[in-house]
């Protein structure tokens, strides 16, 4: 038990620090061959948010371990959404602009529908998670457009870039950041499966809160430094970018690599659960919105709460005999 617990907690830290040195490492190096800083934002910065996610389901799916994987994807939303922005409005209530509401609140919401219509029948297949890559495409480029009418510039990504990193370091920086990422990665499903076999629990739960939970600790770093900095479209921003990304990137990584069928609790448990909150995160954000409310420590509670009885739920499923 021991070995397993320190195995899980030594690879979720070195997974998020490793993960920031690969981006950084990653940008630079686009920075220095003369990429544009909106096309470096849009790809590496962006989908840097998901990349322990995306790490951890790579290596979970070689492993036959889908359902880690997967729960992962689904936990890490409802981590985001009840843990991620329920602190963060307890911390600092966070107002709500007229673009999140028609924009990025839409389109959580229709992606996570759309992961229902993948999941329904507990297979994730190939063509089905292709077809979220492809959305995922879109979605980059829909963010690309957006920037360029609203900016005209690339001075919004100049903080996430660095400028002045020479080739050399960039390539450390890179090439370590992806060495301790597959390493930590590895050594994090290890654990995972290791917990989860010695104590019969299923490999869904372990991916849906021990792992989920550590994977959104960056998201809740940045939710809440931006909060507190009043910077609220990116506390927002970050959450529902990174659930858009967690369920057309991470979820499709296990259907591209193992297809096949899953634990049916997967869809029964945590993507109901899912669902349900992301569409109280839509319905709140929308009516809040509209009337030029914030988001505020009553709905914060809400979402704690919420993850709570989530939590709850799921140790009742793990404890049934």
């Amino acid at each position: 038990m021991l070995i397993f617990s320190l195995a899980i907690l030594a690879g979720l830290i070195l997974l998020v620090l490793s993960a920031d040195r690969f981006v950084a490492g990653s940008a630079a190096i686009a920075n220095n061959f003369g990429v544009p800083h909106i096309i470096i934002g849009v790809t590496i910065v962006s989908l840097g948010t998901s990349a322990p996610e995306i790490i951890v389901a790579i290596f979970a799916a070689l492993d036959d371990k889908i359902e880690i994987a997967m729960g992962n994807a689904i936990g890490s939303n409802i981590a985001n959404i009840g843990l991620v922005l329920g602190i963060t409005a307890l911390i600092a209530p966070i107002p709500i602009s007229k673009r999140l509401i028609i924009n990025e609140n839409l389109i959580m919401l229709g992606v996570a529908i759309l992961a229902g219509l993948v999941l329904f029948n507990y297979i994730i297949g190939f063509i089905e998670s292709l077809s979220l890559v492809l959305c995922l495409a879109v979605f980059l480029a829909w963010i690309y457009v957006q920037h360029k009418r609203a900016n005209g510039s690339d001075a919004e990504f100049e903080e996430d870039i660095p400028s002045d990193m020479t080739n050399s370091k960039a390539l450390v920086l890179f090439v370590l950041g992806l060495a301790v990422l597959i390493g930590s990665a590895r050594l994090l499903v290890w654990g995972a499966v290791g917990i989860a076999n010695q104590y019969a629990i299923s490999e869904a739960i372990i991916g849906a809160t021990i792992i989920a939970i550590g994977t959104s600790l960056p998201e809740l770093a940045a939710s809440v430094a931006s909060a507190l900095k009043k910077h609220h479209d990116i506390a927002i921003g970050n959450i529902l970018g990174s659930n858009i990304f967690n369920l057309l990137a991470v979820l499709a990584v296990p259907g591209l690599i193992a297809p096949g069928g899953f634990a049916a609790e997967v869809f029964n448990r945590d993507y109901w659960f899912m669902l349900a909150i992301s569409l109280v995160l839509f319905a709140a954000l929308f009516i809040q919105g509209k009337r030029n409310a914030k988001l505020g420590r009553y709905l914060g509670t809400f979402f704690v709460v919420s993850y709570a009885v989530y939590g709850y739920i799921v140790f009742l499923a793990a404890t049934a005999v």
